[in-house]
């Protein structure tokens, strides 16, 4: 019997925008680090459920944790709010690699000739790895952190996913 190996355990990426998370640890910072989950929610006038992914997508990247009812900046976050915008590109990229995902289709890429794919690729690989989620969805939000991260690429017209050149992955 397989036993599922932890380091590749999927994890779930909320389908939000990198700049909502950068936005939540900016305003945690201005708050002194730490604030209530549901002032949170009323600060950034959002519904309830959309600020959860919120902290939970700033949790995945260690930005934040939540002990209680609390949100609380990590160092991370700490050092992300203090950075200017290509050390945070670099912050975002180092904690991107480190989940399942973009780890799995960096490899992806890697093995490809020309480290590209096309879109119905990526989504086929994404069905693949993540076999009980909203690959499009999923897709949107990879295309989003990468491209912030310039992990990855994406390019409109030609539905073209790569590594991006300047990625040290």
């Amino acid at each position: 019997m397989d036993n599922p190996d932890p380091k590749t355990e999927q994890i779930t990426l909320p389908q939000v925008g990198i700049s909502e998370v950068l936005g939540l640890v900016e305003l945690l910072k201005s708050k002194g680090g730490r604030e209530d989950i549901y002032k949170l929610a009323s600060e950034l006038k959002m519904e309830f459920g959309d600020t959860l992914a919120v902290i939970k997508a700033a949790e995945l990247l260690g930005l934040v944790n939540t002990p209680g009812g609390d949100v609380v900046i990590e160092p991370l976050g700490e050092n992300l709010t203090r950075s200017r915008i290509n050390a945070r590109k670099i912050i975002i990229q180092e904690q991107l690699v480190k989940l399942p995902v973009f780890k799995k289709l960096s490899e992806f890429l890697h093995e490809k000739d020309d480290h590209q794919a096309n879109r119905d690729q990526v989504l086929e690989k994404l069905a693949e790895l993540i076999p009980n989620e909203n690959v499009e969805q999923t897709f949107k939000t990879l295309v989003n952190w990468g491209r912030y991260a310039e992990l990855f690429g994406y390019n409109d017209d030609s539905q073209t996913f790569y590594l991006d050149p300047e990625s040290k992955t």
